[in-house]
């Protein structure tokens, strides 16, 4: 399943620290951020609670990045 998010970030660097860090939470099959768009497109893994799953990526992202934001 893949779902899309508003994200809020300053630079381009910092929404590639959010994709590296959404990609490697648990749950998450791949993740991808279009920073001219601010937005995350997650696709998750078979099985997986995508509002679990989110948790997880803003706290990852946060990490990265502690003035980020994703809009669940």
């Amino acid at each position: 399943m893949e779902k899309i998010y508003k994200i809020d970030v300053d630079c381009a660097n910092c929404a590639l620290k959010m994709e590296d860090a959404a990609r490697k939470t648990d749950g998450v099959k791949n993740a991808a951020v279009n920073f001219m768009a601010l937005k995350m497109t997650v696709d998750f893994e078979d099985g997986a609670d995508p509002d679990m799953v989110m948790n997880k990526v803003r706290k990852n992202c946060r990490r990265a990045d502690d003035d980020c934001e994703v809009y669940i």
